[in-house]
């Protein structure tokens, strides 16, 4: 008798260890590390990008038109002025895109510091203001173009996502039927694109998309590069966004929400201002960097950013 009750209180304890270990949330952040702060006092900070010849991360200070750059040891520095750029990647060559709220456009800068506009207008009307870009293994550039940065009404009926082809200076419309399109991603093997809407704002021309409300959005990409159905939609909105290898996609909204490739939710990094976009960087790719109201900070992560599919850099 002595030996079932035993028994059966050992595998109770092992059943109550097995469920207490089944609903510990397993961190993605690095063991010991926590987000830091590595610089402070400007404006309002997006679009951070890591530059590996230069180990070097840049990032934009909206207000001030200035793109900044931050290396460990040299600490904040200018890296350029600029004209309001907001989100900024690196093309698969290596050559810095960058989205320019004042002069609503996108812009390259090449390898002797010289700019390039890659495109200012669809359809001989001008963009609202370009926010974020992301690239495709055929060099293709996706981006929002919300109209956060106009002081007036906007030339173009919508607020939509754009495919530009950088060779032939080709722009198309991706998607329509957006609010305020914002942070864009597509995931490590291209199947999928992520896309922030920070939901329905008075400044959409078409009242319809007043109170849409905000939302990540996943489409499926099909082979041919063509957007295909929606797959799912967090309900919660994001500024900038980015992935790692694994696929989880990091957005901002309070702090740095974590979900899988399917929109569950895995974990919430807080943060002591407000994030606005994360990238990943360092030597490893293991920085998690977060610009973050007038701030910029960084955290240890667990995996590696994804980088685009083909890139050389």
């Amino acid at each position: 008798m002595m030996k079932s009750v035993l028994t059966t209180l050992v595998l109770l304890l092992a059943v109550i260890a097995g469920s207490a270990r089944a609903d510990e949330k397993i961190s993605l952040i690095a063991p010991g590390e926590k987000v830091q702060k590595l610089a402070g006092d400007m404006k309002f900070t997006e679009g951070p990008v890591w530059i590996p010849a230069k180990k070097t991360l840049v990032f934009s200070d909206i207000p001030n038109s200035k793109l900044m750059q931050w290396k460990a040891g040299d600490g904040l520095s200018v890296f350029r002025p600029c004209e309001q750029a907001n989100g900024n990647i690196l093309d698969l060559q290596g050559r810095l895109i960058s989205c320019q709220h004042a002069a609503r456009n996108l812009v390259r800068t090449e390898a002797d510091g010289s700019i390039t506009v890659l495109a200012d207008k669809y359809d001989g009307k001008r963009f609202n203001s370009p926010n974020d870009v992301e690239v495709k293994s055929d060099g293709t550039l996706w981006f929002t173009d919300p109209p956060w940065g106009l002081n007036g009404p906007g030339e173009l009926p919508g607020h939509w996502v754009f495919k530009l082809d950088p060779t032939t200076g080709k722009v198309e419309p991706v998607v329509k039927d957006l609010a305020m399109p914002n942070g864009i991603n597509f995931s490590p093997d291209e199947s999928r694109l992520y896309i922030a809407d920070t939901g329905g704002h008075p400044k959409h021309p078409d009242p319809a998309f007043h109170n849409l409300p905000a939302g990540v959005h996943c489409y499926e990409v099909h082979n041919d590069g063509q957007l295909g159905k929606k797959l799912f939609t967090i309900s919660e909105g994001s500024d900038g966004m980015t992935v790692d290898e694994l696929g989880n996609l990091y957005t901002t909204h309070g702090g740095v929400t974590i979900y899988n490739a399917d929109g569950k939710l895995l974990e919430k990094i807080e943060v002591p201002e407000g994030p606005a976009n994360v990238n990943f960087g360092g030597e490893d790719y293991k920085t998690l960097f977060i610009t973050a109201k007038t701030s910029l900070y960084s955290v240890r992560m667990k995996h590696a950013g994804a980088k685009p599919v083909g890139a050389i850099w």
